[in-house]
């Protein structure tokens, strides 16, 4: 296992980052009627995960604040699911791009529960 210096060294943080700028590239073709409601919900949605999981980080010596950071991180991960939704529904995205970055925020999802569930070996046993 290859030792993590930081949260950059994190699978969970790489996906995030790398669904973020998906999410991103792909809303710029998003109607200008929705830069306020469903482009800037869906990009903040996506963002505040790989934020949460860089604070979940730093604070990682606290496992409950640790913990709750990643739980967090866990519920804005689905809502950007939930976004993306919304996003199939009004017809912004195809079912294919549907399936590729729902399974990949599945995944990401999975990834931070696991981080809740071995909290200690992240934060050491307390």
């Amino acid at each position: 296992m290859a030792i993590i210096r930081s949260f950059r060294d994190l699978n969970v943080y790489k996906a995030a980052r790398n669904e973020v700028k998906i999410i991103f590239e792909r809303s710029k073709n998003f109607p200008g009627e929705e830069r306020y409601a469903l482009t800037g919900q869906i990009r903040s949605s996506a963002r505040a995960v790989k934020a949460m999981i860089a604070e979940a980080w730093g604070r990682r010596r606290y496992r409950a604040v640790f913990m709750n950071k990643i739980d967090e991180a866990l519920g804005e991960a689905t809502e950007t699911q939930s976004w993306l939704d919304d996003c199939l529904d009004s017809g912004y995205i195809s079912p294919a791009e549907f399936a590729l970055m729902d399974s990949a925020w599945q995944n990401i999802g999975g990834m931070l529960q696991r981080m809740i569930d071995k909290a200690d070996d992240f934060c050491g046993k307390r």
